[in-house]
């Protein structure tokens, strides 16, 4: 499946790349070990893989985390605190509000913290062989085994034979056929140098969220492969016997990363998918009082012109139409429909970049097909959440601003063009508007959307 790649830049400077695919409610995997997005794709039979599998059901978000892959490799630090910085990165610049993650090894405890001090942002936690901590090797062979591990990637990390990694990828996945073994010791050689791959190991032996798990307290799945050699089984079973109502699953497999077409992917694909459900149904408007929200309205051009030219039933084919684009725009863009307004949509975003990427989707996906045409207008502010409903000033200014949109247009306020400022949108100055029930002009912008 296609892969959206973009930039965004944590709070310490750094450059991230992450990519979005598929379509629904949003779900953020937190890095593990070795990635690279444009190398991912190139795994064998990688359709028939848990991951890709991800993107069939949700607005699936990936990112290659500091050092690794296309974001910026020249950082030394791995701490948690320095993770962190990169998923809270992620989910700001793609506009996220509430949703679910999922985690796998090394990036198990980045988001099991991420979650504790996020609970109201993380709707479900799945957390796919990983650890809560990494004892020391407890035998002297464990101990000369490690010891082993560690010489090849200084030498051979970055050279082009790959004896050096193979130790590595035997350790991750034992069962996989040589077509799988090439491409995760190349995957090995192209994510990171042998630099970045010490320093992370290094950070590794600190790592230790065990005081943590208690204070989780959102809906939590661990799964974990029993013959997984590079996390072993207990440490999965030690997460979820702590973790308060948390749900443990055993995979019957021996690989660390499971490979396409084994079996447990799909038992894997089928838990992760009743275990989150259908988080839509309990959705609430995204504000409370004193909360900063974007309201999105969306008003079909010439509703009641189209309903006399066209029969009930053919007006309602439209409106169907375009309720389906702006629901599967609210969806990728994790955005809460308020109600149907009749002629459109009201709806709400915890970001002003959520709303008006999804305002992009929404005209792109209307203006591929026939026969819909709508005007949209956002604007920002503190409404008043009553029931599943919002109301105050800044509601009624969305109303109104889009009320003063062509068919085809996505209009803004002047505080939505701040908020949304360096977010890779262009807007045009469409001037002070005189708008129903406000005493002050209001500045207004035109957002280009076309490709």
């Amino acid at each position: 499946m296609e892969q959206d790649i973009r930039f965004c830049k944590t709070s310490d400077g750094v450059r991230i790349a992450y990519a979005a695919s598929g379509a629904g409610y949003p779900l953020v995997f937190v890095h593990g070990w070795a990635s690279h997005l444009e190398f991912w794709a190139k795994m064998p039979r990688g359709e028939e893989f848990v991951h890709s599998r991800l993107a069939e059901h949700y607005r699936y978000y990936r990112y290659d985390a500091r050092g690794w892959g296309l974001s910026d490799r020249d950082v030394t630090d791995f701490s948690i605190e320095k993770k962190l910085l990169d998923v809270e990165a992620v989910v700001e610049n793609a506009g996220l509000d509430r949703f679910a993650i999922v985690a796998a090894s090394e990036g198990g405890p980045t988001a099991i913290r991420y979650a504790v001090e996020h609970s109201e942002r993380v709707s479900h936690l799945i957390l796919l062989g990983t650890f809560a901590w990494s004892p020391p090797p407890a035998t002297p062979e464990d101990r000369a085994l490690l010891q082993a591990m560690l010489m090849t990637i200084g030498p051979g990390w970055g050279k082009d034979t790959p004896e050096f990694r193979q130790l590595w990828t035997a350790r991750f996945m034992p069962e996989a056929d040589i077509d799988m073994i090439r491409w995760f010791n190349e995957l090995q050689r192209v994510s990171g140098s042998a630099q970045t791959v010490m320093a992370l190991i290094g950070s590794i032996a600190a790592i230790d969220v065990r005081d943590l798990l208690p204070q989780v307290q959102t809906p939590t799945l661990v799964a974990h492969g029993r013959g997984d050699l590079a996390c072993p089984f207990e440490g999965g079973r030690e997460i979820a016997s702590m973790i308060p109502n948390a749900r443990f699953l055993p995979l019957d497999s021996n690989n660390h990363l499971m490979l396409p077409g084994e079996p447990a992917n799909d038992v894997l694909l089928k838990a992760i998918t009743e275990f989150i459900g259908d988080p839509s149904a309990t959705a609430r408007p995204s504000a409370a009082p004193g909360g900063l929200v974007t309201i999105l309205f969306t008003d079909m051009e010439g509703s009641t012109a189209m309903t006399q030219q066209l029969g009930d039933e053919g007006a309602q084919g439209l409106v169907r139409q375009h309720n389906t684009a702006v629901r599967d725009a609210l969806k990728a863009h994790a955005g809460h429909e308020i109600k149907h307004t009749g002629d459109g949509i009201m709806a709400s975003f915890a970001s002003a970049r959520g709303a008006v990427d999804c305002a992009v989707a929404i005209q792109r996906t209307l203006a591929a097909g026939e026969g819909v045409r709508v005007r949209i207008g956002l604007n920002a502010g503190e409404p008043v959440a009553e029931e599943q409903d919002l109301y105050g000033t800044s509601v009624q200014m969305a109303a109104r601003v889009c009320a003063e949109a062509d068919a085809g247009e996505i209009l803004v306020s002047n505080v939505v063009r701040e908020l949304a400022a360096g977010k890779g949108f262009l807007f045009n100055d469409r001037g002070d508007h005189a708008l129903k029930g406000f005493e002050d002009p209001v500045k207004v912008y035109e957002v280009s959307w076309q490709e």
